[in-house]
């Protein structure tokens, strides 16, 4: 066992082997909202990451959008060329992703085939996403993000 909770764990294992430039930090507080999250970082909620997993013709869909916008479900619908998009159950985020609503780590998602990214991430130097727990989360460049995930730009917002 490393020295973080198992599903934080698997987070920093995608990252060693990755060899990105990355910090994961265990924060005192909660920081499963975009604004506790926020708080916690000392950023502004446009450079926390939303990992939401989307049910798209009954394909799990992970969409990473910036803190301070909603995903916008037309768009989704029109960026995948799904009929029928709606936001996962609890029990198909942890299906699709391994993580717990409110602890969802964009990586690794086992059960997801498409990540989209919100064009809007990529402007910033730094982004934070969750890592696996309601107190962990993961700063890293967006475009590592990207690369990580298999991530496509799309308009989501």
């Amino acid at each position: 066992m490393g020295r973080w909770p198992e599903p934080v764990e698997r987070v920093a294992q995608v990252m060693a082997r990755a060899g990105i430039e990355a910090r994961l930090e265990e924060f005192p507080q909660d920081t499963s909202t975009a604004a506790a999250a926020a708080r916690a970082a000392g950023c502004s909620r446009a450079q926390i990451v939303k990992s939401l997993v989307f049910v798209c013709d009954g394909r799990p869909t992970l969409v990473l959008v910036p803190g301070d916008r909603r995903a916008d479900e037309t768009k989704l619908a029109a960026a995948v060329g799904a009929r029928r998009v709606r936001a996962a159950r609890r029990d198909e985020v942890l299906a699709a992703t391994g993580f717990e609503p409110g602890a969802v780590a964009p990586f690794p998602a086992p059960g997801i085939s498409l990540v989209l990214v919100s064009g809007e991430l990529l402007s910033h130097e730094r982004v934070w996403v969750g890592a696996g727990s309601e107190r962990h989360m993961l700063e890293l460049a967006p475009l590592d993000l990207a690369r990580l995930t298999g991530a496509r730009t799309a308009d989501l917002t």
